[in-house]
């Protein structure tokens, strides 16, 4: 009689079922795994914990053409010299120059100007789109710190946050029964006998005046209300010399990661007055609202 080969090891049912069970196992795990990621954020293999979250990018991608962002009626009212040149000239001064830019996905600019016979108009427009290389913090977010560095060249002070008021424990209650000094003191009763003309001193008539504040125009660098997320207008009038006057108002606003400057400037020579503050800074702002609807569309 024959016997059978006796192999070694481990029965194959045996086998079988280890397999099936380590399977499971690791299917346990991994689902454990997954449930315990919290949705949207990343995981680092390598470092076993979350990942930063990446901050938003910027609503703007791209620029509008500024040299034909400027319709022909406004630059009539911003160039009045424009309307004395022939129809040729005039053209020309319309189109304007543009700003030699390298990249104009993330900067564009434009030039115009004008002569009249007792000055000069002259009009840039410049427009930024800031890209935040930090994936942390957020196109608009780096946008707000280069307007600030602008707001604080033109010595406009950024305000300043609110110091919120601590808040008392639960359960505590303001002291009472304290008596201020004022209420502790007795006035004094009856009348003091004699005439009060007879060597007693009485109180002025009336009190020194307290010197004023300087009184403002409303016409002095300040903050806009209004105009994109935050907007600023810079007033600058240059000493006078034998060549006249000059003012210059810039008026810069940010709409998300877009920064726009408007820069208004008109020349006065000889003995022509100073150019008129208000003017300027009505039409430059006109101008700035116009461009922030531009951007809107």
């Amino acid at each position: 009689m024959q016997r059978k080969r006796y192999s070694p090891g481990r029965a194959p049912g045996t086998l079988l079922g280890l397999g099936a069970g380590l399977a499971v196992a690791l299917g346990a795990l991994t689902g454990c795994s997954a449930a315990d990621s919290p949705e949207g954020v990343t995981i680092d293999a390598k470092a076993g914990a979350a990942a930063a979250p990446v901050a938003p990018p910027g609503r703007y991608r791209t620029l509008f053409e500024p040299c034909g962002a400027v319709p022909q009626t406004t630059l009539r009212d911003l160039l009045p010299g424009t309307a004395s040149l022939a129809d040729a000239d005039r053209a020309k001064a319309f189109r304007g120059t543009a700003a030699v830019t390298y990249d104009t996905d993330r900067r564009v600019g434009c030039a115009w100007s004008a002569d009249t016979d007792d000055g000069s108009h002259r009009l840039v427009l410049d427009v930024e789109r800031v890209v935040s290389y930090d994936p942390t913090v957020s196109d608009a977010a780096r946008a707000q710190e280069v307007y600030v560095r602008k707001q604080l060249a033109a010595k406009i002070p950024v305000p300043a946050t609110p110091t919120p008021t601590p808040t008392p424990p639960a359960g505590t209650t303001a002291p009472t029964g304290t008596v201020s000094p004022a209420s502790a003191t007795t006035a004094p009763t009856g009348t003091p006998s004699g005439n009060p003309s007879d060597g007693g001193t009485t109180a002025p008539a009336t009190t020194p005046a307290t010197p004023s504040a300087p009184a403002t125009t409303g016409l002095e660098p300040r903050l806009l209300s209004g105009l994109g997320d935050i907007a600023f207008v810079d007033d600058t009038l240059g000493p006078a010399s034998a060549n006249g006057h000059q003012r210059v108002v810039s008026v810069v606003f940010r709409t998300s990661n877009v920064i726009v400057t408007v820069e208004y400037q008109q020349r006065t020579t000889g003995s022509v007055a100073a150019p008129d503050s208000k003017e300027l800074q009505d039409r430059a702002q006109n101008l700035a609202r116009l461009l922030a609807d531009r951007l809107e569309e």
